[in-house]
């Protein structure tokens, strides 16, 4: 029988769930290829994804009988919605929502005047669990399922992310952020303390559930050769821990570390002599990198988290994202909020555009989505768990409206006549934010809805 059909059997196994709408996902990377050259590309209109005990079991036409035990199961119906893989932001930071959109200096008076103040109030633990709380509930708000994330300095606050992300069944990679020197009183930690709160939160939580830990450089600045000497120890001794970081954000950045650390090759190079460079390496920005510093992150397997919001908001650079693809670097897309401006990643595809655009490239919405699912999962060596819409993957799904208001409603109309997907995905990217979002499961459950969706 049909989802529409009658006579349901009397009740329906604990933990199962059908949505009903259109859905999308990738299974290759479409490359910047032109709209036409859908690669990868996977539409399924008018499907059912049929979800049980936290995970997409099936993936089936609408008109398509189900089985005898699944007629009882409860179904949701999105007809006319997008379903998709919620999205993977690989480089935002918690305390940061406290000074998001503040007023315009360059990255290090940035860091400085706003976000190092900020930081120091989640030395308490209650303003860490708060902080943790609001900034996990806000990711969902945008359609977002996971997160690589940067907490403070302070055990505590990767502890509150740990716990929160926990209660959820959400799949976060964080850790304590790394910082000695050149911050502020109350935000620096000494290389043996800091060593022992890390090895600490590996044994308690990474692989706890969905959790995993990241060893989190603050930046090569921020760090005396001595406690980047202990990072990369970590890397090497705890086999499956992230390294997350900041690299090549500035061009005054990139300055500072050439002085602080001459006798580094490059600012990639002060991270890769002691160990930190690797296949689970995230590195935040990456804009005044070289190509002798892209040939060493392809050959390690490591990514650059390309984030177009916050480079454009510090003016601090146009990212080459068509030069690292065709030097085989790995990039993935983030909201780096608070430097960003939105934890929509529908905003950062928008911003990703206008960079590419500048520099005589076309990002297509074919590119932009599948990079924000399932190539973020596939270069995190998460791509078995997130990212698609698949049997045996986590239930972690967003459900969208195509258009919100007037405009977008007319343009959206046109779009779909004209009967070219990639038209109105594109529309729906550039025009969409976190307005269109109707709903965001994690691990089968509703996590977010509006009430139109409810």
């Amino acid at each position: 029988m049909s989802l529409a059909g009658s006579n349901p059997t009397p009740t329906a196994p604990a933990g199962r769930l059908i949505l009903w709408g259109d859905v999308l996902d990738f299974t290759e990377d479409p490359g910047f290829a032109t709209p036409k050259e859908a690669l990868g590309v996977r539409w399924r209109p008018d499907h059912a994804v049929l979800i049980e005990a936290g995970r997409v079991v099936a993936v089936q036409p609408r008109s398509q009988a189900l089985d005898v035990d699944w007629q009882a199961a409860p179904v949701q119906d999105h007809r006319g919605r997008l379903i998709m893989p919620g999205f993977i932001d690989t480089h935002v930071h918690c305390p940061q929502l406290d000074v998001i959109a503040s007023f315009g200096t360059a990255l290090l008076d940035w860091l400085n005047t706003y976000t190092f103040p900020a930081e120091r109030r989640y030395a308490d633990p209650a303003v860490s669990k708060d902080g943790a709380q609001r900034f996990l509930k806000a990711l969902w708000a945008h359609g977002t399922t996971t997160a690589v994330v940067f907490p403070t300095v302070h055990k505590a606050s990767a502890e509150a992310l740990f716990e929160e992300a926990d209660a959820h069944a959400m799949r976060l990679i964080t850790g304590k952020v790394l910082m000695d020197r050149h911050a502020p009183e109350g935000l620096r930690d000494d290389v043996d303390q800091a060593e022992r709160d890390c090895v600490d939160l590996i044994n308690r939580w990474h692989g706890k559930g969905r959790q995993a830990f990241a060893v989190t450089v603050r930046f090569a600045p921020t760090s005396t050769p001595e406690q980047l000497m202990m990072a990369g120890q970590l890397c090497q001794t705890y086999a499956g821990t992230y390294m997350q970081t900041h690299v090549a954000e500035n061009q005054d950045e990139v300055r500072w570390v050439a002085s602080l650390f001459p006798d580094a090759r490059s600012y990639l190079d002060v991270y890769d002599r002691d160990g930190l460079i690797g296949a689970r390496a995230v590195l935040a920005h990456g804009i005044w990198l070289d190509a002798n510093d892209r040939a060493v992150l392809r050959e390690r397997g490591a990514q650059i988290a390309h984030s177009p919001s916050s480079n454009l908001f510090l003016g601090s650079g146009l990212f080459d994202w068509a030069q690292a693809q065709r030097e085989g670097v790995n990039v993935s897309l983030a909201s780096d909020v608070g430097g960003g401006t939105s934890l929509s990643m529908l905003r950062n595809m928008g911003d990703a555009y206008k960079i590419q655009a500048l520099q005589g490239t076309r990002l297509t919405a074919w590119k932009a989505l599948y990079t924000a699912t399932l190539g973020a999962a596939r270069h995190l060596g998460l791509a078995d768990e997130i990212g698609s819409v698949e049997p045996g993957c986590m239930a972690d799904l967003a459900i969208w409206d195509w258009a919100v208001g007037d405009v977008a409603a007319h343009r959206d109309r046109l779009a779909q006549a004209s009967g070219d997907l990639h038209e109105r995905l594109f529309v729906w990217m550039t025009l969409g934010d976190e307005r269109n979002l109707a709903g965001t499961l994690i691990a089968g459950q509703t996590v977010y809805k509006t009430r139109a969706a409810a």
